[in-house]
């Protein structure tokens, strides 16, 4: 069996298989402004050239993200940036959730919230990050990633039962199980990829490009857009064996068709 050994990214697994593209609904949750678009903006951006619906939320405005800005000027800079950017990959629809950014707490309140937004636009499709404490090359991963990460693929299945969160009904919102898998963006073991090459890549590098303030914010800890994510692109590439990639941990919520210890 080939391995991401073989395509340069050493004891990652088995070589990741396309992401299925057969759905037509996506809500992509991060914690931050920016979370998005280091990467799987570029896959957003093929799926909706394709005609797909994706829609962002996040938990925070990424208040607390510039060291020399105060929140309360860096929270309304970074959703600007936030929406710029979303526009950049056919993005139109932007929301957030306003938990406090950088102390994102595990629970019912963060999974109702979820909840909330997946069964109002019923995704068939969620993307986030990875919820491990490691992420991709090794990377240790950030708390509010794996708090908002691991919140989203319990929300996505909370979503489906009427009696987890039943106040929902109350706002008119019913449950909505419609959700086949969740996608993990810098998993350090991914299962799938999504071919990014050429203008998908462009548009999230326009895209990442938006977040202009809070990359300069950075100083030397920050990313130049178009090497950063066209390394990372090349990486995923050589992975899935296309020229650029995307690639992501995938979680299915169901079995689509028997089961794998059915006869058939």
């Amino acid at each position: 069996m080939t391995t991401l050994d073989d395509a340069g990214d050493p004891g990652a697994g088995p070589r990741p298989a396309p992401l299925p593209e057969n759905w037509d609904r996506c809500l992509a949750v991060a914690a931050h402004p920016d979370d998005i678009e280091y990467g799987t903006a570029s896959a957003v951006a093929r799926w909706t050239a394709a005609g797909k619906r994706v829609t962002y939320l996040l938990a925070t405005r990424g208040e607390a993200g510039i060291d020399g800005l105060h929140p309360d000027e860096a929270g309304p800079l970074r959703e600007a940036e936030e929406r710029a950017g979303a526009r950049e990959v056919g993005v139109d629809v932007v929301e957030f959730l306003d938990h406090r950014d950088g102390t994102i707490e595990y629970g019912p309140a963060l999974r109702r919230d979820i909840v909330r937004a997946i069964r109002r636009h019923r995704p068939e499709v969620v993307v986030t990050g990875a919820y491990t404490v490691r992420m991709v090359a090794g990377v240790v991963n950030q708390a509010d990633h794996r708090v908002v990460g691991l919140a989203a693929l319990d929300a996505a299945r909370d979503a489906g039962n009427r009696w987890i969160f039943p106040e929902l009904a109350d706002e008119g919102l019913e449950p909505w199980g419609g959700v086949r898998f969740v996608a993990f963006a810098g998993a350090e073991h991914p299962t799938h990829g999504v071919d990014v090459t050429g203008e998908p890549l462009e548009r999230g590098i326009a895209s990442l490009a938006a977040h202009a303030e809070y990359t300069k914010g950075l100083g030397a800890q920050g990313f130049e857009p178009r090497p950063f994510l066209t390394w990372a692109a090349q990486r995923g590439g050589q992975a899935l064996g296309v020229e650029a990639a995307v690639l992501f941990d995938v979680h299915a919520l169901g079995f689509e068709g028997p089961p794998p210890w059915v006869e058939r």
